[in-house]
């Protein structure tokens, strides 16, 4: 038997309803972004709220915290979503300039080399900068979400990718697997919106 499909039974024999659940809200709130459903936000928060009390009984601080950034970014993207709705049209999917892009990407390496640098030199973590880098690549993907901006997805994928390493590193196999189906979502997110805002702009014209 390999070591992934011993991880996996391993792995399933002990997730509890907790567990499973917030693996169905998470799964539940990518498709909904996908399909530009607004359910996205409400679904993607009951995730959190159920990730709190994950990350508490694991005594995960970090990631505790940072899903607190993620609860108040899933509330302003509801937000936005709704109040960008125009004559009973949802809020269409738009782009950001170059140069925008090229600043989050400066503004995230900076955050990533301090963040880096505070774990490596204050915490036990294993993989410092990598652990940061997905830490602030995912705060950025997930601003650019509530805008609903189609790089938000590039974001995600770069991150389920970095995750997806590290996960196979730490031999934590079946997180492996399960941000490798977030790569085929992000990706599937990704040409869904290039889509949706072509057709947008062919019915305009």
């Amino acid at each position: 038997m390999t070591d992934f499909t011993q991880e996996v039974i391993a792995f399933t024999s002990q997730i509890d309803v907790l567990e499973l659940s917030g693996f169905i809200f998470g799964i539940l709130a990518v498709w909904y972004l996908i399909k530009e459903n607004i359910l996205t936000w409400p679904a993607g928060i009951i995730y959190i709220f159920i990730s709190f009390v994950i990350f508490y009984r694991t005594k995960l601080y970090a990631d505790l915290a940072l899903h607190f950034v993620f609860l108040m970014l899933n509330i302003y993207g509801w937000y936005f979503w709704i109040k960008g709705r125009k004559e009973g049209l949802d809020l269409p999917v738009t782009t950001i300039s170059v140069k925008f892009l090229g600043l989050i990407f400066g503004m995230c390496a900076v955050g990533i080399w301090i963040m880096g640098t505070l774990f490596e030199k204050y915490t036990d973590a294993a993989v410092p900068f990598w652990d940061s880098t997905t830490t602030i690549l995912s705060l950025a993907g997930m601003w650019l979400t509530a805008r609903k901006k189609i790089e938000n997805w590039l974001f995600w994928i770069i991150v389920d990718i970095l995750a997806t390493g590290i996960y196979i590193y730490k031999e934590i196999y079946f997180y492996a697997a399960l941000y490798g189906i977030y790569i085929v979502l992000a990706s599937v997110g990704y040409f869904s919106w290039k889509k949706s805002m072509e057709n947008v702009v062919v019915a305009r014209s």
